[in-house]
């Protein structure tokens, strides 16, 4: 069931979905989140079928927000649609031109789901200062992905200065299987990491954070070598067993060494001395996957937060508040003050 509105109003389409709600009867039940998501129109079909993913897993009011030109007279075209081709969820596609993109909350806001959490996430390079945008400041959690930025290590520092309790990354959640396999590769270890490194395609943000999260999390010196890639490919920690002496009578850093090892972005092989090696599946995850997993945790991640610390050194991010204030921002007088 879809209503499509050209040239409308905001009125008008919270009219529009109340009627396809009332016609889609028990679709529109059981709401669980809010998810707003920010793109450009180039990538508007990657963004609907990651929301469609992540719908089938948490029901959701998905509402896509496509800004277009700023400089054009202002017009809001939109499609409403409940248990249409976005799969069985109440969606509402917006198309906003001119200076309403600016003000994108004063239409999102009349549509979110009442009494559920809002999600926001940024399919493209992440905004500077999420304050700056409104649909930020209304969100409970905030979800961008500096992989897509420019510069991704730049953004990456960008967001630890920017950061707020409620704020995520892709490049953190793509970690999350890499991990959790080593989380269950040290089950049973009785020796003790030395040092690590992180192997991985130039430029991943990924990998900063993942070899942060094992020098947090083992009490060790980690390091970043680049790789030819996809993504992540290695992880090597160094070992050394409390009760086997080295040559010179002491342990030593190369008694052991464990080591995970994924060169083709699929299967992953664990290789530990003296035992052997295993084959593990550790596929590269969709969008719609990664977009999943952080709409089920509606809680703040303060493991993301002890690791941006242990990445860059900027301690306090868990007493930061995590209610922003809007701060504004005009691009059209930013671009004037530079010309």
């Amino acid at each position: 069931m879809t209503a499509t509105l050209w040239d409308t109003t905001g009125g008008d389409v919270v009219k529009a979905l109340v009627a396809e709600r009332r016609a889609g009867g028990a679709v529109s039940a059981g709401l669980a989140v809010t998810l707003v998501v920010v793109v450009d129109e180039k990538n508007v079909g990657k963004a609907e079928q990651a929301a469609m993913v992540a719908s089938q897993q948490h029901p959701c009011r998905l509402i896509i927000v496509i800004r277009r030109q700023v400089d054009s007279a202002d017009r809001l075209d939109a499609e409403v649609q409940v248990g249409g081709r976005l799969g069985p969820i109440e969606a509402v596609v917006m198309r906003m031109y001119g200076r309403l993109s600016l003000h994108a909350e004063s239409v999102v806001l009349p549509l979110l789901a009442p009494d559920a959490p809002v999600v926001t996430w940024w399919h493209g390079p992440p905004p500077d200062e999420l304050a700056a945008d409104p649909l930020a400041v209304l969100a409970d959690r905030r979800v961008t992905d500096t992989s897509l930025a420019e510069d991704p290590i730049a953004a990456l520092h960008q967001r630890v200065a920017d950061f707020a309790p409620g704020d995520t990354d892709l490049a953190w959640t793509r970690i999350t299987p890499w991990r959790s396999l080593l989380a269950s590769a040290f089950d049973g270890l009785t020796a003790t990491a030395t040092q690590a490194r992180v192997a991985a395609a130039a430029g991943n943000p990924s990998a900063i954070l993942l070899s942060a999260w094992v020098s947090q999390r083992l009490g060790i010196e980690s390091a970043v070598e680049r790789s030819s890639g996809p993504g992540v490919t290695e992880v090597e920690v160094l070992l050394k067993e409390e009760d086997v002496p080295g040559p010179d009578g002491t342990p030593g850093p190369g008694d052991g060494e464990l080591r995970i090892s994924r060169p083709d972005g699929r299967l992953a092989t664990l290789s530990r001395t003296g035992q052997p090696e295993r084959q593990l599946p550790l596929l590269r995850r969709e969008l719609g996957d990664l977009l999943a997993e952080e709409v089920r945790r509606l809680d703040v991640d303060e493991v993301y937060g002890e690791v941006l610390t242990a990445a860059t050194g900027v301690t306090g991010l868990a007493e930061r508040s995590a209610r922003r204030t809007l701060v504004w921002r005009d691009p059209a007088a930013a671009a004037a003050a530079a010309g």
